[in-house]
């Protein structure tokens, strides 16, 4: 396809405009995507506020963005699973392939990816990006490319719940109900976690969580987070505790909260890098702590969840912007954090 398109680009620090870039020609073993709906990430939010985050830092102009939903436009000459017309939910990330952490599977550990909008690798907010068909995962009739760009966080969701062991019959809480907190309910939930409670401290959050399906809701700020837990499992203790909220606080609270021999699954990045956390108690109670870098080999699993209904990832979505007013998206969101849960850009068409 011949032609230029619209992109948003990252100016400076607080400060979006537009570029007309050329469409991508899809190589041999690519995809052509018009784009339809990108989400908005913390980490979009945290390059538009700072200009970095830790090595990574935004040279302008840049574009933001790497959760996206589309339809396929043109495909390469090597290109056999998909076709003009559908649509996919892309994974924003290309690995090399050959280094260890790719040949055992492990490939979102890669030294060598490259991940939309994470520099110096532009992101997707325009209209047409061309990306490896191996990365394009087909949404099925009953899932619309809006729940398609979310499939990248929820894979996140996914990721943790996999990582701290879920399984039916357990009892779990998940400190935040930002939107990584929220879809790791869901996909506790999904996953057969008998009870999920969520902890935040921002009303609406909890509301949102309750309104997706979990069992409670807690809010630090006017109850102890710890007794509480305790009280609702009856003196014992959940069995798995998700931090996504990135504080020490937060993070202290799981290893007081769960039983003996559980896991804590760390998600949320902490604003130092550093924490000072109780670790004679950590060892008392023979805890395990896992951590979550992304996700592998998530994708159709998380598609299938919200195809089959056991997810409801467009219920997480409370503003939508056009590509036209990405400056108002960005700004919107940065100001209105406690109102925010997920935004979401909608090329405009």
């Amino acid at each position: 396809m011949e032609g230029k398109m619209k992109t948003a680009v990252m100016l400076g620090i607080g400060k979006m405009g537009y570029e007309e870039r050329q469409i991508p020609r899809p190589k041999e073993d690519q995809v052509l995507v018009k784009l339809e709906y990108v989400g908005i990430c913390g980490s979009d939010l945290h390059y538009y506020e700072s200009g970095a985050i830790g090595n990574y830092v935004v040279k302008p102009p840049f574009v933001l963005g790497h959760e996206p939903g589309g339809t396929v436009v043109e495909v390469g000459k090597n290109v056999s699973h998909l076709k003009v017309g559908d649509r996919v939910a892309l994974e924003p990330g290309k690995t090399c392939g050959h280094c260890e952490f790719c040949k055992t599977g492990r490939y979102n550990l890669c030294p060598d990816v490259q991940f939309f909008a994470t520099p110096p690798v532009d992101g997707v907010f325009q209209e047409y990006v061309a990306h490896e068909e191996e990365l394009c995962f087909k949404l099925p009739e009953n899932v619309s490319t809006l729940e398609g760009a979310l499939i990248e966080p929820l894979a996140v969701g996914f990721h943790a719940a996999m990582q701290g062991g879920a399984r039916a019959g357990q009892t779990a809480v998940v400190m935040g109900a930002g939107c990584i907190g929220l879809v790791t309910m869901m996909a506790l939930k999904a996953m057969g976690v008998s009870k999920v409670y969520v902890v935040d401290i921002m009303e609406k959050r909890l509301e949102k969580a309750m309104e997706l399906g979990a069992d409670g809701v807690i809010n630090g700020s006017r109850t102890d987070t710890v007794e509480e837990v305790m009280r609702l499992t009856e003196g014992k203790g959940c069995d798995l505790a998700v931090e996504t909220a990135g504080t020490e606080i937060t993070t202290v609270q799981t290893i007081h909260m769960t039983k003996k021999g559980s896991n804590i699954v760390l998600v949320g990045y902490s604003k130092s890098g550093e924490m000072t956390l109780p670790m004679s108690l950590v060892l008392d109670k023979e805890l395990t702590f896992k951590t979550v870098f992304r996700y592998r080999h998530i994708y159709p699993m998380a598609i299938d969840a919200v195809a089959s209904g056991k997810v409801n990832l467009k219920g997480i979505v409370t503003n939508i912007f056009g590509l036209s007013e990405v400056q108002k998206a960005m700004d919107y969101s940065v100001h209105n954090k406690g109102e925010v849960v997920k935004a979401v850009i909608k090329i405009d068409q």
